[in-house]
C-alpha cells in the first residue's frame, strides 16, 4: 500500500529533507540534524508540518453528545475556542488513541475538531459514525484529513514570529484555546496546544494553501526526529510507543493521563476505569535516568538492581538539552517511586538508573 504525502512533500524534499514512513506517511525525519532542530525550538523558533495528523469534524444538533460518548474528557464543559486533550479507549478503558478536541470558534460551519494521530482518522471517522447510527445521533462526521493542511511553530520566539504574519491577537490566546483568522492573508485556525513544552501554536489551513504559510514562517525546519526528542523532554505520550490497544494496551491511569478521565460523564469505557480509579493501576508509566553511560531504547528491560524484571522501556533517548540518557517506562506501581534505583538493560548489560518524575524539563 502507498504512503499518503503531506501537502508540503516536494518542498521538504527540495530542502534536503530525510524521510520515514509514519502512520503510514511519507513524513520528514530531518532537515539539518535532530540536534539542530532540537535546539532551535528549545532556543529560538523552529516549525514542523504535522499534515499527517488526522482531521475529523463533527456538527450538528448532537455533535457533542456525540464526541462526549467516545472521548475520556468533559467534551461539554468546552466553550466556542476552547479546546481539551483526552483518550479514546475501548470498553475495557484500554486506550486506542489519544485526542485533541477542539470546539471551533463562533460561527464555523461545523461544532467541533477531533484530531486523531496519524493513520488513525479512518478509523475514528467510522468509530464515530457507528456511534452516531447505533444511537440515532443527529451529526454529521466528515474525514478531512486530506483537505487541511496542520503546521506547528514552536519555540520562545514563536509568538513574534507568527504575530508578524497573522491578525489573531496571540497575546489574548490561551493555552488550550483556538482562534479563526489569517496566516499570510490564508483563512486559517491558530491554537495554542503544543507538544514541545515550549511556547508555541498550531496552524490548520487548506491542503492547497499550506505553501503560503509555511514558506511565510521564515525559521529552522524541523523533522519528526526532533519533534519526538522534544516530546520525550516533556514525558508526553507517543501512540503506538507509550499505548497500543494490542502491543502495549494500557489505561489512561497507566498512561499518567488519569486526569483526562471524568468518570461522572457517560463515555465507553467509563465503567471499566471507575474500577482502576478505585483500586489504582497495577504499572505506572514513569520516568528514567541513566546513571550510567548508554541509550535507552524501545523494548529495553527494566530491573531492580538485583536483575529481577520490573518492566520495559516504551522510549528512550539522548536528551540533546539535558545531555543525559532519559526514557519512559512502565514498571509495578508500588516501584514507581522517584529516586528508586533501577537497572535498564542495553544491549546485554545492566546500567544503573534511577526513576524521575517528568517532565524531565521545567517548562
Amino acid at each position: 500500500m502507498s504512503l499518503r504525502s503531506p501537502p508540503l512533500s516536494a518542498a521538504h524534499e527540495s530542502a534536503g529533507a530525510s524521510f520515514t514512513d509514519f502512520g503510514g506517511w511519507e513524513m520528514p525525519v530531518e532537515f539539518e540534524s535532530i540536534r539542530t532542530e532540537h535546539e532551535a525550538v528549545r532556543s529560538e523558533v523552529g516549525k514542523f508540518d504535522v499534515s499527517h495528523m488526522g482531521q475529523i469534524t463533527v456538527a450538528g444538533p448532537d455533535a457533542a453528545t456525540l464526541t462526549q460518548r467516545l472521548t475520556t474528557n468533559d467534551v461539554t464543559a468546552l466553550d466556542p475556542g476552547e479546546a481539551q486533550y483526552g483518550a479514546i479507549t475501548d470498553a475495557d478503558g484500554i486506550m486506542l488513541d489519544d485526542t485533541v478536541v477542539y470546539r471551533l470558534p463562533a460561527g464555523a460551519t461545523d461544532d467541533f475538531l477531533v484530531v486523531p494521530n496519524a493513520g488513525h482518522d479512518g478509523e475514528m471517522t467510522e468509530r464515530w459514525l457507528s456511534e452516531r447510527d447505533e444511537r440515532g445521533l443527529d451529526a454529521t462526521v466528515t474525514n478531512r484529513t486530506d483537505e487541511y493542511a496542520m503546521l506547528a511553530v514552536q519555540g520562545p520566539d514563536a509568538p513574534d514570529l507568527l504575530a508578524a504574519e497573522t491578525d489573531v491577537s496571540l497575546s489574548g490566546l490561551s493555552r488550550f484555546e483556538v482562534a479563526d483568522g489569517a496566516v499570510a492573508g490564508v483563512d486559517s485556525l491558530i491554537a495554542r496546544t503544543g507538544y514541545t513544552g515550549e511556547r508555541g501554536f498550531e496552524i490548520l489551513c487548506p491542503w492547497d494553501d499550506a505553501h503560503a504559510v509555511w514558506g511565510a514562517l521564515e525559521c529552522q525546519p524541523c523533522g519528526l526526529g526532533a519533534r519526538d526528542t522534544l516530546r520525550l523532554e516533556m514525558g508526553f505520550l507517543l501512540s503506538g510507543q507509550e499505548f497500543h490497544p494490542v502491543d502495549e494496551p494500557r489505561t489512561p491511569y497507566e498512561a499518567g493521563i488519569g486526569w483526562t478521565v471524568k468518570l461522572d460523564t457517560e463515555f465507553t469505557g467509563r465503567d471499566a476505569l471507575e474500577g482502576v480509579a478505585a483500586e489504582g493501576p497495577e504499572e505506572k508509566l514513569v520516568g528514567i535516568e541513566l546513571v550510567d553511560r548508554g541509550v535507552p531504547r524501545h523494548g529495553y528491560d527494566v530491573t531492580t538492581p538485583d536483575g529481577e524484571p520490573l518492566g520495559h522501556v516504551t522510549s528512550g533517548t539522548m536528551s540533546p538539552t539535558l545531555g543525559a540518557p532519559i526514557a519512559l517506562a512502565y514498571v509495578p506501581a508500588a516501584r514507581a517511586e522517584p529516586g528508586e534505583s533501577v537497572r535498564v538493560v542495553v544491549r546485554g548489560e545492566p546500567k544503573k538508573a534511577r526513576i524521575r518524575s517528568t517532565p524531565f524539563l521545567d517548562r
